[in-house]
Protein backbone atom coordinates (compact mmCIF):
# COMPACT_ATOMS: atom_id res chain seq x y z
CA UNK A 1 0.00 0.00 0.00
CA UNK A 2 3.25 2.50 0.64
CA UNK A 3 4.40 1.68 -2.89
CA UNK A 4 1.45 3.05 -4.37
CA UNK A 5 0.94 6.25 -1.96
CA UNK A 6 4.64 7.19 -2.73
CA UNK A 7 4.52 6.21 -6.56
CA UNK A 8 0.88 7.52 -7.47
CA UNK A 9 -0.28 10.30 -5.17
CA UNK A 10 2.84 11.41 -4.27
CA UNK A 11 4.39 12.21 -8.09
CA UNK A 12 0.92 13.33 -9.36
CA UNK A 13 0.51 15.84 -6.26
CA UNK A 14 4.53 16.51 -5.37
CA UNK A 15 7.17 15.32 -7.82
CA UNK A 16 5.69 16.25 -11.24
CA UNK A 17 4.18 19.70 -10.01
CA UNK A 18 7.28 20.30 -7.99
CA UNK A 19 9.33 19.59 -11.68
CA UNK A 20 6.69 22.09 -13.71
CA UNK A 21 7.47 25.07 -10.96
CA UNK A 22 11.52 25.00 -10.86
CA UNK A 23 11.17 25.40 -14.84
CA UNK A 24 8.34 27.66 -14.90
CA UNK A 25 7.41 31.08 -13.58
CA UNK A 26 4.68 31.23 -10.92
CA UNK A 27 4.07 33.22 -8.26
CA UNK A 28 2.29 32.65 -5.03
CA UNK A 29 -1.31 33.44 -4.21
CA UNK A 30 -1.81 37.41 -2.87
CA UNK A 31 -3.30 37.43 0.76
CA UNK A 32 -5.35 39.97 -0.27
CA UNK A 33 -7.26 37.28 -2.84
CA UNK A 34 -9.78 36.07 -0.25
CA UNK A 35 -12.03 34.71 -2.61
CA UNK A 36 -9.18 32.46 -4.00
CA UNK A 37 -7.76 31.58 -0.67
CA UNK A 38 -11.08 30.15 0.04
CA UNK A 39 -11.58 28.69 -2.92
CA UNK A 40 -8.34 26.95 -2.35
CA UNK A 41 -8.86 25.99 1.01
CA UNK A 42 -11.78 24.25 0.30
CA UNK A 43 -10.18 22.40 -2.37
CA UNK A 44 -6.84 21.21 -0.86
CA UNK A 45 -9.74 20.27 2.68
CA UNK A 46 -11.85 18.47 0.47
CA UNK A 47 -9.05 16.86 -1.81
CA UNK A 48 -7.21 15.51 0.46
CA UNK A 49 -10.25 14.43 2.57
CA UNK A 50 -11.22 12.39 -0.06
CA UNK A 51 -7.96 10.87 -0.45
CA UNK A 52 -7.29 10.04 2.75
CA UNK A 53 -10.99 8.43 3.49
CA UNK A 54 -10.22 5.91 0.58
CA UNK A 55 -6.60 5.23 1.26
CA UNK A 56 -8.64 4.20 4.76
CA UNK A 57 -10.90 2.13 2.70
CA UNK A 58 -8.26 0.32 0.72
CA UNK A 59 -6.27 -0.09 4.13
CA UNK A 60 -9.16 -2.09 5.53
CA UNK A 61 -9.60 -4.40 2.57
CA UNK A 62 -5.97 -5.84 3.40
CA UNK A 63 -5.22 -7.62 0.39
CA UNK A 64 -4.59 -5.25 -2.56
CA UNK A 65 -4.15 -1.76 -2.85
CA UNK A 66 -5.40 1.50 -5.43
CA UNK A 67 -2.73 0.99 -7.36
CA UNK A 68 -3.00 -1.31 -10.91
CA UNK A 69 0.01 -3.23 -10.36
CA UNK A 70 -1.76 -4.93 -7.05
CA UNK A 71 -5.59 -4.47 -7.32
CA UNK A 72 -7.80 -5.24 -4.70
CA UNK A 73 -9.62 -8.19 -4.21
CA UNK A 74 -13.23 -6.79 -3.19
CA UNK A 75 -15.29 -4.51 -4.75
CA UNK A 76 -15.76 -0.83 -2.39
CA UNK A 77 -18.97 0.39 -2.76
CA UNK A 78 -18.79 2.46 0.35
CA UNK A 79 -17.89 5.68 1.84
CA UNK A 80 -17.36 8.04 -1.00
CA UNK A 81 -17.60 5.39 -3.08
CA UNK A 82 -21.46 5.25 -2.59
CA UNK A 83 -21.51 8.41 -3.98
CA UNK A 84 -18.59 8.83 -7.10
CA UNK A 85 -16.59 5.99 -8.52
CA UNK A 86 -13.54 7.31 -8.70
CA UNK A 87 -12.99 9.64 -5.24
CA UNK A 88 -9.31 9.05 -4.75
CA UNK A 89 -9.27 10.79 -8.44
CA UNK A 90 -11.24 13.30 -7.09
CA UNK A 91 -9.34 14.29 -4.83
CA UNK A 92 -6.18 14.85 -6.47
CA UNK A 93 -8.30 16.56 -9.02
CA UNK A 94 -9.35 18.69 -6.15
CA UNK A 95 -5.60 19.18 -4.51
CA UNK A 96 -3.89 20.09 -8.09
CA UNK A 97 -6.60 22.68 -8.55
CA UNK A 98 -5.79 23.90 -4.95
CA UNK A 99 -1.71 23.98 -6.12
CA UNK A 100 -2.50 25.35 -9.09
CA UNK A 101 -4.31 28.54 -6.70
CA UNK A 102 -1.51 28.22 -4.78
CA UNK A 103 1.29 28.52 -6.72
CA UNK A 104 -0.92 31.09 -9.75
CA UNK A 105 0.46 28.84 -12.33
CA UNK A 106 -0.77 28.69 -16.36
CA UNK A 107 1.42 25.96 -16.64
CA UNK A 108 0.62 23.81 -13.75
CA UNK A 109 -2.82 24.41 -15.12
CA UNK A 110 -2.39 23.05 -18.14
CA UNK A 111 -0.78 20.33 -16.18
CA UNK A 112 -3.86 19.70 -14.75
CA UNK A 113 -6.26 19.86 -17.38
CA UNK A 114 -3.62 17.25 -19.51
CA UNK A 115 -4.19 15.05 -16.06
CA UNK A 116 -8.25 15.24 -16.18
CA UNK A 117 -8.41 14.59 -19.70
CA UNK A 118 -6.05 11.54 -19.78
CA UNK A 119 -8.12 10.07 -17.29
CA UNK A 120 -11.25 10.84 -18.24
CA UNK A 121 -10.62 8.75 -21.38
CA UNK A 122 -8.13 6.09 -19.42
CA UNK A 123 -10.97 5.25 -16.77
CA UNK A 124 -13.71 3.97 -19.46
CA UNK A 125 -11.41 2.85 -21.88
CA UNK A 126 -9.06 0.86 -19.65
CA UNK A 127 -10.15 0.62 -15.99
CA UNK A 128 -13.48 0.22 -16.36
CA UNK A 129 -13.39 -2.60 -18.68
CA UNK A 130 -10.73 -4.29 -16.45
CA UNK A 131 -13.04 -3.87 -13.45
CA UNK A 132 -16.35 -4.77 -14.95
CA UNK A 133 -13.79 -8.16 -16.26
CA UNK A 134 -12.63 -8.91 -12.43
CA UNK A 135 -16.09 -8.16 -10.67
CA UNK A 136 -18.76 -9.19 -13.35
CA UNK A 137 -22.18 -8.15 -12.79
CA UNK A 138 -21.70 -6.51 -9.71
CA UNK A 139 -19.57 -3.65 -10.99
CA UNK A 140 -21.85 -3.36 -13.81
CA UNK A 141 -24.58 -2.87 -11.47
CA UNK A 142 -22.46 -0.57 -9.37
CA UNK A 143 -21.23 1.32 -12.68
CA UNK A 144 -25.04 1.59 -13.67
CA UNK A 145 -25.90 3.50 -10.51
CA UNK A 146 -23.10 5.45 -9.10
CA UNK A 147 -21.59 8.20 -11.84
CA UNK A 148 -17.86 8.31 -12.55
CA UNK A 149 -17.05 11.71 -11.69
CA UNK A 150 -20.24 13.44 -10.97
CA UNK A 151 -21.19 12.66 -7.19
CA UNK A 152 -24.38 11.52 -6.19
CA UNK A 153 -26.64 13.49 -3.86
CA UNK A 154 -27.83 10.82 -1.77
CA UNK A 155 -25.38 7.04 -1.26
CA UNK A 156 -25.79 4.24 -3.13
CA UNK A 157 -27.01 1.20 -1.21
CA UNK A 158 -26.68 -2.28 -2.72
Amino acid sequence: MLKAILILPFNVLVSVPAIILYFSTFRLINLSQPVALVVMAILFFCGFYLIISTMRLFSSVKFGSPAPWNPINKLIVTGPYAYVRNPMLIGVFFVLGGECLLFQSMVLSGYLVFFVLINALYFPLVEEKELSARYGKVYDIYKANVPRFFPRLTPWKK
